[in-house]
């Protein structure tokens, strides 16, 4: 069974998704033991399921096969889910072409075939240089243009393998004999020029296990660095997990809802709720305590309403206005003054001023500071 780890607002609903289609769920939060009846096991993931920084979706990152299966999952149950993949491997190792200065002066543009991304200047210390192994910064998955470093590591499930002699253990392991073991072996096992990083997985595994993806990482960190002389960059020298930006538009939220009632008790719009954050999401939480123990579902929703109108905007307010296309670029359209919204059904109307010259983009006519648009956008606020 494909191994996945999942956190986050859609965490409940996701789970039983996964559950129910033969997935194993290893690392659940307390609350996800308590209500799908797991057990805590500590096993690497194949595959990780977090919140976007938006709270609009999900973001994925694992290994191919089981991050496909369960985008497969997504798009049967949930109509209008948008799945964005990016062009180049989490953690990547790549022969890249260096094409030209950066946008800042700090840094070098490098072309590794499926993408184009930066790499700090003091990366590339050659300046005649043409070619370079470069590595895609993990942590930064999902940019729009992905952040490279010369600095290779070699990541596997329990171990890494990273630049210099040094051994460090996941600060998540907490157990001191543990991570006096673990700091041991890696000094036993660290291969020349590399050390290790012990990933949290790695406490509840027999030291055979351990010492066998060592010896196999080092090997493969060899044959990437051989493959790279004899190739013509740009070209992927490794790459193993695979990247998806997952939104869930309004339709798959209320699918989701759904799912999760199944599971616990759940409010009409809970994920539209919980994405909104802050004094909403905390509302939401409480209403749903009083129906777990035991209050009227109607006299509930009715105070999570009361409750909730108060943080949606009135007659003039300023509101921030963003455009996001289907790609997942974002444009900011600065503020805009609400000129209507009664909290219902009813479409919010709001009027933008522009402050700069310009061409109408579809118009082709002058657009001079003053001028003003009208738009409106529908709240389901009622749910």
């Amino acid at each position: 069974m494909v191994k996945a780890r999942v956190r986050g607002i859609y965490s409940t609903a996701l789970t039983k998704l996964l559950l129910d289609h033969g997935f194993e769920i290893v690392q659940p939060s307390n609350t996800l033991q308590q209500r799908l009846r797991l057990e805590s096991r500590e096993e690497a993931p194949e595959l990780d399921v977090y919140d976007r920084p938006d709270l609009q979706g999900v973001h994925l990152l694992g290994e191919a096969e089981a991050l496909e299966a369960f985008l497969s999952i997504l798009r049967s149950l949930l109509v209008d889910v948008i799945v964005r993949r990016w062009g180049v491997f989490p953690d990547g190792i790549y022969k890249g072409l260096v094409i030209r200065k950066g946008p800042s002066a700090s840094s070098v543009l490098i072309d590794v075939g499926s993408a184009t991304g930066e790499i700090a200047n003091e990366g590339i210390r050659d300046p005649e240089l043409r070619n370079v192994v470069v590595q895609v910064e993990g942590r930064r998955a999902g940019t729009e243009e992905p952040l490279f470093t010369t600095k290779i590591k070699m990541p596997g499930r329990y171990a890494v393998l990273i630049p210099g002699r040094q051994i460090k253990v996941s600060r998540k392991i907490r157990d001191r004999k543990a991570r006096s073991k673990l700091h041991d072996l890696g000094e036993e096992l660290a291969p020349a020029g590399w050390g290790v990083l012990w990933r949290t997985a790695a406490a509840t595994q027999p030291s055979d296990v351990l010492r066998r993806e060592v010896v196999n990482l080092a090997k493969g960190g060899q044959a990437v660095l051989q493959k790279a002389e004899r190739v013509e960059a740009p070209f992927t020298l490794w790459g193993k997990k695979r990247f998806a930006d997952v939104e869930f538009p309004a339709l798959s939220k209320k699918g989701l809802d759904e799912v999760r009632r199944a599971v616990a008790p759940t409010i009409d719009g809970h994920h539209y709720y919980k994405a909104c954050g802050g004094r909403v999401s905390s509302a939401l939480e409480m209403a749903e305590k009083l129906l777990e123990k035991g209050s009227p579902e109607g006299e509930v929703k009715a105070l999570l309403e009361q409750t909730i109108g108060a943080e949606y905007p009135i007659a003039g307010s300023l509101i921030k206005v963003e455009h996001v296309k289907l790609d997942g670029s974002m444009f900011q359209l600065g503020p805009a003054q609400v000129e209507a919204f009664d909290g219902g059904s009813s479409p919010m109307r709001f009027r933008r001023v522009f402050h700069g010259k310009g061409v109408y983009d579809g118009l082709g006519t002058r657009k001079e500071p003053g001028d003003w648009a009208v738009g409106t956008e529908t709240i389901d606020a009622s749910h």
